[in-house]
C-alpha cells in the first residue's frame, strides 16, 4: 500500500501546563501549521491570551478553552506552574486530572488524527477508545528519557508488569551521563510524593511513556543518535525526531533600558545569567551566584527569582553589592527579552540552569555556555551538553552537598572565555560546529518534513 505524503494531518495537542512545555508544543506546532497541517491546542482560557501573540497561524492553529475545575487549596485564578508555588503542582496536576471528560467531548467532536500530550498519562487510553493515536511530545533532550529508563526501573510501581521494561537493563549508552551523590535529594520526591491523582510523578511519566503510540520529540539524530537506537531497541518505542525545531526570530526590538546598557560595552564582553520563570533559589545560593557574577570582573546582566522568602531582588542582595557594581551590574526580577540579549553582539556568555527552552535559544547564538542546573532533567541536560556534547562548562559544587560557591561560578566563567584554555577553545569549537548545523539551510526543512511522514505513517497504519 502506497503512502499519501500529501495527507493533512490534525492534531490536538494538551500539554502539561507550564509555561515552557506549551512554548514547546506551540512551537512544533507552528512548524507544522506552516505546511499546512491543523493544530488544536486545549489551554484554559487567561493562557489563550498569554500566547495568542505566539500564534503564527491562526487558520489553522485553533485554542480551545479548557477550564480547570475547582480544587482543594488550589486558587480559582491560576492556571499554570507560573501562577503557584512549586508544593501546589500536584493540585494543578488534579485540576488537568479533571478535565478529562471535557477533553473526550472535544476529541469525539473534532476528530483529530493525533493527540500530543506529556503527563496526562490517561489520554492514550482515551485517545485509543476513540481511534485516534497518542504521541508523547517531549519538549526537552531526549537523553532524558533515554536515562529515564534507567532511574524508573529503580522505581517502577507494583502496578506495572515486568513485561513492560527490559529487565535487566542494558549497559547505557554514554558514560557522561549520571548524577552526583548530593543530587539524589531532588529525585527522592519524585517516586514518594504525590504529583495528582495519588500519582508520584514517576508512576505518571512512566505510564505516559509505556502507553503511547509514539515518542515524538525536539531532537536531531546526530546529536542524539544513540539515544534513538537505545530506546527503540531495548525498550520499543519508535521514536520520532522533530529536528532542532529552532526558536522563531524575534520580530519585536529589545527594551531600550538593556539595548541601551548592553550598548555601552565591548562584544563578548558581558555575561548573562537567566534561570528561567520558575527556579528560585534559596538566599544563600542566590547571594553566592550573584558575588560570583561580581567576581568575574565582567559586565554581567542576571535576570533571576528573588530567593526563598522575600519578596524583592534588591532586599535580598549582599551588603554593599549595588554600589560595587553599579555601572556594570544589573540584577533583575521581572522578565526580559531572552532571546534578543542572546542575540546582542554585546552578551559572550550565558550562565544557564539548563531548561529546555533556554538550551534551544542558547544553541543558535554565539555567547558560551555556563551551566547550573538545579532540577532532576536540568542535571541530564547539564551532562548531555557539558560531557556527550562538549559545547559548554558545568560550574563544579561541592560533592558533599551541591553547595555552589562564588569561586565556582567565576572559574566556569573565566574557562569558557579565555582564548588560552584548553578546555575554553574545544567548548568554543564544538559550540561553533553544533550552532552551524542547527542554523544550516535545509536541516529543519528535513527533520520537519520526515517528522510529518513519520506522523503520517503512525496515523495510516504503515508502522
Amino acid at each position: 500500500m502506497t503512502q499519501n505524503n500529501d495527507t493533512k494531518l490534525h492534531i490536538a495537542m494538551y500539554p502539561w501546563l507550564a509555561m515552557g512545555h506549551i512554548t514547546s508544543f506551540l512551537r512544533i506546532g507552528n512548524k507544522l501549521a506552516e505546511r499546512g497541517h491543523k493544530i488544536t491546542l486545549f489551554l484554559p482560557p487567561k493562557t489563550q491570551l498569554r500566547f495568542a501573540s505566539q500564534n503564527h497561524h491562526p487558520e489553522l492553529i485553533t485554542f480551545v478553552t479548557v477550564p480547570l475545575p475547582p480544587v482543594d487549596g488550589f486558587p480559582s485564578e491560576a492556571e499554570t506552574t507560573n501562577d503557584i508555588p512549586e508544593n501546589s503542582r500536584h493540585l494543578l496536576m488534579t485540576a488537568m486530572d479533571l478535565t478529562q471528560d471535557t477533553i473526550e467531548a472535544h476529541l469525539v467532536n473534532l476528530k483529530p488524527n493525533i493527540v500530543f500530550y506529556d503527563f496526562t498519562c490517561w489520554l492514550p487510553v482515551l485517545a485509543r477508545k476513540h481511534g485516534i493515536k497518542s504521541v508523547i511530545y517531549l519538549s526537552g533532550l531526549l537523553v532524558r528519557v533515554a536515562h529515564s529508563f534507567q532511574f524508573l526501573h529503580l522505581f517502577m510501581p507494583q502496578s506495572i508488569s515486568n513485561s513492560q521494561i527490559t529487565s535487566p537493563l542494558p549497559p547505557f549508552p554514554s558514560p557522561y551521563i549520571k548524577m552526583h551523590a548530593y543530587e539524589k535529594q531532588s529525585t527522592d520526591g519524585l517516586s514518594s510524593g504525590n504529583f495528582g491523582g495519588g500519582m508520584s510523578l514517576v508512576e505518571r511519566f512512566f505510564k505516559s511513556l509505556t502507553e503511547c503510540d509514539a515518542i515524538g520529540v525536539k531532537t536531531c539524530k546526530e546529536m542524539e543518535g544513540i539515544f534513538c537506537d537505545y530506546i527503540e531497541k531495548y525498550h520499543g518505542k519508535r521514536v520520532l525526531t522533530a529536528g532542532p525545531v529552532r526558536p522563531d526570530p524575534q520580530t519585536d526590538s529589545l527594551e531600550e533600558r538593556f539595548a541601551h546598557w548592553l550598548a555601552g560595552f565591548k562584544p563578548g564582553e558581558v555575561v548573562y545569567c537567566a534561570f528561567g520563570s520558575e527556579c528560585i533559589l534559596d538566599k544563600v545560593q542566590f547571594q553566592e551566584l550573584v558575588l560570583g557574577l561580581e567576581l568575574t570582573g565582567r559586565p554581567f546582566l542576571a535576570a533571576l527569582k528573588p530567593p526563598t522568602g522575600y519578596e524583592t531582588i534588591e532586599s535580598a542582595l549582599p551588603d554593599g553589592f549595588t554600589e560595587r557594581t553599579e555601572g556594570r551590574g544589573i540584577v533583575y526580577g521581572g522578565w526580559v527579552q531572552q532571546q534578543l540579549i542572546l542575540q546582542h553582539p554585546s552578551v559572550g556568555c550565558f550562565i544557564t540552569h539548563c531548561g529546555a527552552g533556554s538550551l534551544s535559544e542558547a544553541m543558535v547564538n554565539k555567547c558560551q555556555l555556563v551551566m547550573i542546573p538545579n532540577a532532576v532533567d536540568q542535571f541530564i541536560n547539564a551532562r548531555m551538553m557539558s560531557g556527550e556534547l562538549r559545547v559548554g562548562v558545568e560550574v563544579e559544587k561541592r560533592e558533599e552537598d551541591g553547595f555552589l560557591s562564588r569561586e565556582a561560578v567565576c572559574k566556569a566563567v573565566a574557562t569558557v572565555m579565555d582564548d588560552e584554555s584548553q578546555v575554553g577553545r574545544e567548548v568554543r569549537a564544538n559550540h561553533t560546529k553544533w550552532r552551524e548545523f542547527i542554523l544550516q539551510e535545509g536541516v529543519e526543512e528535513s527533520y520537519i518534513s520526515s517528522f510529518i511522514k513519520d506522523l503520517q505513517q503512525l496515523v495510516h497504519g504503515y508502522v
